[in-house]
C-alpha cells in the first residue's frame, strides 16, 4: 500500500564489506589501529525473510562491522605487540572468520562468511622504527646464516670433489697396478714357457746325440772283426812304409813312424770299444 508498505532491496550474491578504522590495544598496553578489514559474505537467499525480521536491514552492523570491532579487541587484549604485528598476524584472518561464522551459524544462519583480509595494523612511529631496525638485524644475522650455509655447502662440496679425485685417482692406480701385475704374469708365463721348449729341445738334442753315440759305439763294436782290423793294419803300413830295393830284400821293414801310426790306432779302437785287445 502506498505510503504504507516499504520495501528495500537486499542483495543475496556474494559481497564485500568493509569495516574501517578499528583501534586496539594490545597485551601490553600499546595502542594501535587497523586501518581497513574486508569481509567477503553472503546472506542466503531462504534467509532473507527471517534474517531481516531478527536484525533488521542493516543486519551486518550487527553480525560483521560490531562483530569485528569486538573481535579483533578480544584478539590484541590477549596476545603482545610483537605477536599482532608479526608473529602471529597470518593467523588473524583464519581466527577472525571463524569467529564471526561461529556467532552466525548460531544467531543468524542464513549469513555465510566467505573469507575476512586483515590489513597489517598501524602502530606507533617510535615502536615502529624499533621494528624496522629488528627486522634489519634479523634479515643481516639471516644473510649472515645463509652464508654461511652456502659456505659450509662450498665447503662439503670441495670435500666430495676431493674425496671423488682421491677415489678417482686410487682407482686408476689399481687398475694400473693390475695392468702391470697382469704384464708381469704374462712375461713369466712367456719366460716359463720359453726355458720349457728351451729344456725340451736341449733334452732332445742330448737324448739324440746320447743315442748317436751308441750307435756309433755299437757299430765300432760291429766293426772290430780280424778281417776289419788287419785292413786298417795293411792301410796303416802303406801309408808309412819304406821299400827297400836289392838283391835279397828283406821281408818287410817297419820304421818308427809305422809304428807309432799302428800303436796309436789301436789304442783309439780299443778306446772306443771298451776291449783292450787288438
Amino acid at each position: 500500500m502506498p505510503f504504507l508498505t516499504q520495501y528495500e532491496p537486499v542483495q543475496v550474491t556474494l559481497q564485500t564489506d568493509q569495516v574501517t578504522d578499528i583501534p586496539c590495544g594490545t597485551k601490553g598496553g600499546v595502542m594501535i589501529n587497523f586501518e581497513k578489514i574486508e569481509v567477503v559474505n553472503r546472506l542466503h537467499k531462504e534467509f532473507v525473510f527471517e534474517t531481516l525480521l531478527n536484525y533488521g536491514v542493516h543486519y551486518d552492523k550487527t553480525w560483521i562491522y560490531d562483530k569485528i570491532h569486538h573481535e579483533i579487541n578480544q584478539f590484541c587484549s590477549s596476545h603482545s605487540l610483537q605477536q599482532v604485528y608479526i608473529d602471529v598476524f597470518d593467523q588473524i584472518d583464519e581466527k577472525m572468520k571463524d569467529a564471526l561464522q561461529v556467532d552466525c551459524t548460531r544467531y543468524a544462519p542464513g549469513i555465510e562468511i566467505i573469507s575476512v583480509r586483515v590489513t597489517k595494523p598501524t602502530i606507533p612511529n617510535s615502536i615502529r622504527r624499533n621494528f624496522e631496525q629488528m627486522e634489519e638485524e634479523r634479515t643481516k644475522v639471516l644473510i649472515a646464516i645463509e652464508k654461511q650455509k652456502v659456505a659450509e655447502k662450498e665447503a662439503e662440496t670441495m670435500k666430495k670433489m676431493a674425496i671423488s679425485e682421491a677415489e678417482k685417482n686410487a682407482n686408476v692406480s689399481k687398475i694400473l697396478m693390475e695392468q702391470k701385475l697382469l704384464e708381469k704374469d704374462s712375461t713369466r708365463r712367456q719366460e716359463e714357457i720359453e726355458n720349457a721348449m728351451y729344456l725340451a729341445r736341449e733334452k732332445s738334442l742330448a737324448d739324440a746325440d746320447f743315442y748317436r753315440v751308441i750307435k756309433e759305439a755299437e757299430a765300432n763294436t760291429l766293426k772290430l772283426t780280424p778281417e776289419f782290423l788287419q785292413l786298417k793294419f795293411i792301410e796303416a803300413i802303406a801309408n808309412n812304409t819304406k821299400i827297400f830295393f836289392g838283391e835279397k830284400v828283406p821281408n818287410m821293414i817297419l820304421d818308427q813312424r809305422l809304428l807309432g801310426n799302428l800303436l796309436h790306432e789301436v789304442s783309439i779302437g780299443t778306446t772306443a770299444t771298451g776291449k783292450s785287445d787288438i
